[in-house]
């Protein structure tokens, strides 16, 4: 550790011990630093709002009455009188306290033993001061929290920016734009499940721990079930059971669900994310596109007002119909490559050799694609492009194009670079199916630890009889740092995943 940090150590330290020892002093007055129950009346905003435009003889003629609770964030001391900003969930509102108004003792209390963190609940007017800012005159208080450890100066200007990951509870307090991601988190979370109950959509709940991990490409996090004996495996995907339930009767169904997949950690993932999934049956994977733009378009009408947003520096227009492309047709335009090059496994492999890309272990055609697409074209599709119409043996649980079986009726949305949803007509022969499942079988057994498992019970349900059926999955939190312009999905989600504190 360096001399700077020792210091700051050494700082912190002797301002929890003078904060500890007025702590004791308040106990010492038979005062609970901990306060009991307080009827909180007003906010912040709503006082700010109300009184807007409220002139500073107008409040002093109708002696208009307050009752706030919250945070105090800054503090200015005169002696006899000092200035606060309480901070609620709402925002903040400046307060004064006067040693003529509170008495000389309660002035006192508030004068040695409250600072910079600390709860109050307070009762008292408005009035405004001489700089005309709306202000709470107090004439009561009472403390409802000690705070013990000092709030950080200068939050922003930490260089270990894990900090405001891992003490998330203080980022919140002093940096008032990070609680606003994540209030519009919840409004485009609103707005999604708005749109889908008008579209006559059923939300539901399925199992998040699966003695089967399904219905996605990754590899799952096991557990162990002392009871049953038997290891489980936290959900990668809600898929099947999704399916199950088209099985089931239910012609139109979403879950906004976590996923688990035991993956690395970047700007673009964390192990524990939230997903949007729904299954509309008699539908098929261009209807899911046309669904798909709407969606969008009305959570960001929702969070952003407009349709032409700025993301990382970036203009992203969400304005529909959004370019579509084959996955062949967008290799070739942004590889500048003719079709015949890449028209089968050895050509594709020997064009994707000639860009000095890594195919190692892309032991099959779709991979050699994909692996192209992934690192040649996709950084470069920075408008809302639908890639359409992947390779079969990538895709195991899609349907086949049936004038071309060796691709199937999916796509994926890619926005500024990155895949923002990946959707398909599902594959509803239980015959098709098991031999799909049969082929991730070998790639498990030879090594592929992503691979599907064979699962028995959804073979059967298919079996039953599934109508044709499109279903889709969009990753939430990359939706929200695009609707809100955040660059790394740790800032949209409250307590990303982090390694264990040293």
């Amino acid at each position: 550790m360096g001399i700077e940090k020792k210091e700051e150590h050494k700082d912190i330290n002797e301002l929890i011990l003078q904060r500890r020892k007025k702590l004791e002093q308040i106990r010492a007055n038979s005062i609970n630093p901990y306060g009991e129950r307080f009827e909180k009346k007003d906010s912040a905003k709503n006082l700010l709002n109300k009184y807007h435009n409220t002139a500073k003889e107008e409040l002093e003629k109708d002696k208009t009455n307050c009752t706030i609770a919250g945070r105090i964030v800054a503090l200015r001391n005169f002696g006899k009188a000092a200035f606060a900003h309480i901070q609620d969930e709402t925002g903040r509102i400046q307060v004064y306290f006067k040693k003529d108004i509170l008495g000389e003792e309660k002035y006192a209390f508030f004068d040695k033993l409250i600072d910079i963190g600390d709860y109050v609940g307070l009762k008292g007017f408005l009035f405004r001061t001489k700089t005309n800012e709306l202000t709470i005159e107090v004439e009561d208080f009472t403390i409802l929290s000690k705070s013990l450890r000092p709030l950080p100066e200068k939050w922003h200007g930490l260089t270990d920016i894990e900090l405001r990951y891992r003490q998330r509870y203080v980022d919140l307090i002093v940096n008032p734009d990070v609680r606003d991601v994540f209030v519009k988190r919840n409004r485009i979370i609103k707005a999604i499940r708005n749109f889908l109950d008008a579209k006559g959509f059923l939300e539901v709940e399925t199992p998040m721990m699966q003695s089967i991990p399904g219905g996605a490409t990754a590899r799952p996090f096991v557990t162990h079930h002392n009871a049953l004996g038997i290891d489980l495996f936290l959900r990668i995907a809600p898929e099947l059971h999704l399916k199950r339930l088209i099985v089931g009767g239910f012609e139109r169904v979403y879950e906004i669900n976590r996923n688990f997949r035991n993956e690395g950690i970047s700007t673009k993932h964390n192990p524990e994310f939230t997903m949007l999934e729904f299954y509309m049956a008699y539908a098929d994977y261009k209807d899911l596109m046309n669904l798909t733009e709407e969606l969008v378009v009305s959570a960001a009408k929702e969070v952003c007002d407009k349709l032409k947003i700025e993301y990382c520096g970036k203009e992203i227009d969400l304005t529909p119909p959004w370019q579509r492309l084959t996955l062949s047709e967008a290799v070739c335009k942004y590889t500048a490559c003719n079709p015949s090059e890449i028209s089968d496994f050895k050509k594709a492999k020997s064009f994707a050799e000639r860009l000095k890309i890594d195919i190692k272990g892309a032991d099959s055609y779709g991979k050699v694609i994909n692996e192209i697409f992934e690192a040649k074209v996709e950084h470069q599709l920075i408008q809302p492009t639908f890639i359409t119409e992947y390779p079969t043996d990538i895709s195991p649980l899609s349907k086949r194009i049936p004038d071309n079986p060796d691709f199937v009726e999916r796509f994926e949305l890619i926005i500024n670079g990155q895949e923002m949803a990946n959707a398909f007509s599902e594959l509803n022969d239980p015959d098709d199916q098991r031999q799909r499942f049969e082929k991730q079988v070998e790639l498990r057994e030879s090594g592929d630890e992503e691979a599907h498992y064979m699962d028995e019970d959804y073979v059967r349900a298919l079996e039953y009889g599934m109508p044709p059926t499109a279903g889709e999955g969009i990753g939430i939190d990359r939706l929200v740092m695009l609707l809100t312009n955040q660059a790394s999905i740790r800032d949209v989600i409250l307590f990303p995943q982090m390694r264990p504190e040293k």
